[in-house]
């Protein structure tokens, strides 16, 4: 243990020097040896390496978006080169290239945070073991030693024996319900953190392998939660519960300010924004103004929840702009189409005409040829006497093969119509 303790020394040494600082200001307040001292300290120190890590956290919604976003993409080429391992992988790296994606970036503050835990975890064994550790001396060592959580010691397990136990003045039946009651709320919080981002914040339009993978996880998590858990000492229950909430509560506030597209958050948010910009008449901030631009650019991509939310603007009678702002008046709207583009005009289309109406129109169409081609260097006036009757004439002859007949007439049956024969009874 000596061995993997000074492997961690590197660590273990900040983060026995942090307890220590928050130790003093707690201390001061709780009483050096209770367990508010050293447990508020435990706490706070995973508070000030979550806050750390939000950078990674941030990295780590756009890394697990876009991996979702790939998804039917990595099917197709599963599909295609299923008997291939080897032209799989290059196909599947080259795709992540192409993208700029990286599998592990969701992993990010898992792994960056492990060895915090190792060396917190090596912290609390050493306090049990009564060995001094980084900046924990020997009065440290035995206030430490003093403190419990709920009656239980901080460097406490659950697999302890009563001799252990009473070794370090505590009961081994309230050592093994505090642990029991931590293990279940840590491993509770793990199940709900991971069924909320299942259930309320995965796009329901791809079904893929990834999402039953992401399944089976919810349950695998909480049960080796609750395996490992029986040897974490009291004080690393306490840093992992601490965490989860973190996680729990941090994951609560992204799926309902920036779900995932596609979403049921996502269509609740929209149903919130949608109310608030109607009422309004306008997007309030640069965030909201964000995710209306994104879904005007989007055009035909649009998911269901999306041209929901653009055909609700349309019918209050206001118009999503390219630059995220909304306006009033439909005759603005500039990118209220369904596919996002600028809706043009409707043509108007020309009151239908009667047959009589259509016929005198198509004869009026040719005099008016016929008096076009005259030529108009003449006038009417100007015209020589023996051409009017001439073109009085030429009107009033019938055109070649309608046998002197109008167009009225066409329709009706050379000579004799025979009379309609009795109907037979």
């Amino acid at each position: 243990m000596d061995t993997i303790a000074s492997l961690f020394s590197f660590i273990t040494t900040p983060v026995s020097w942090v307890i220590v600082q928050f130790h003093k200001v707690y201390g001061a307040l709780f009483g050096d040896d209770t367990g508010w001292a050293w447990g508020l300290s435990i706490v706070s120190l995973v508070i000030l390496i979550r806050i750390c890590l939000i950078p990674l956290f941030v990295k780590q919604i756009k890394a697990t978006r876009a991996m979702q976003t790939l998804q039917p993409e990595m099917k197709k080429i599963q599909e295609r080169y299923k008997n291939d391992k080897q032209r799989q992988s290059e196909e599947m790296m080259k795709l992540y290239k192409e993208t700029g994606t990286n599998p592990l970036s969701s992993c990010l503050p898992i792994l960056a945070q492990s060895p915090f835990f190792f060396a917190l975890y090596h912290v609390l064994n050493s306090i049990a073991n009564n060995d001094t550790i980084g900046v924990i001396n020997e009065s440290l060592l035995q206030s430490a030693q003093k403190a419990h959580i709920f009656g239980a010691p901080l460097a406490a397990t659950f697999t302890d024996s009563a001799a252990e136990a009473s070794a370090l003045d505590a009961s081994i039946t309230t050592v093994r319900i505090v642990t029991a009651i931590m293990i279940i709320l840590m491993s509770l919080s793990q199940f709900y953190t991971q069924r909320q981002l299942m259930t309320k914040n995965v796009d329901t339009t791809v079904k893929t392998p990834f999402m039953q993978q992401q399944k089976m996880l919810m349950y695998i998590f909480p049960i080796m939660f609750a395996v490992f858990g029986i040897n974490f000492p009291v004080g690393v229950l306490v840093y992992w519960l601490t965490t989860n909430v973190w996680t729990m509560g941090q994951q609560m506030y992204v799926i309902h300010n920036n779900p995932t597209p596609g979403s049921k958050a996502q269509a609740a948010y929209l149903e919130r924004l949608l109310k608030h910009v109607t009422r309004h008449g306008k997007t309030r901030n640069r965030r909201e103004r964000a995710i209306v631009k994104a879904i005007v650019v989007k055009g035909r991509d649009r998911n269901e929840y999306e041209r929901k939310f653009i055909n609700g603007l349309n019918k209050e009678g206001l118009a999503a702009q390219t630059d995220g702002t909304v306006i009033k008046g439909e005759a603005s709207a500039v990118a209220t189409a369904e596919d996002g583009t600028p809706t043009p005009a409707k043509r108007q289309q020309p009151k239908r005409q009667t047959k009589a109406q259509r016929q005198s129109g198509v004869t009026k169409t040719a005099d008016d040829a016929e008096q076009q081609s005259a030529p108009t260097s003449l006038s009417k006036s100007d015209e020589p006497e023996d051409a009017k009757p001439a073109a009085a004439a030429k009107k009033a002859a019938p055109k070649p093969g309608t046998g002197g007949r109008s167009k009225a007439q066409s329709g009706q049956r050379k000579g004799q119509q025979r009379p309609k024969s009795p109907s037979k009874k």
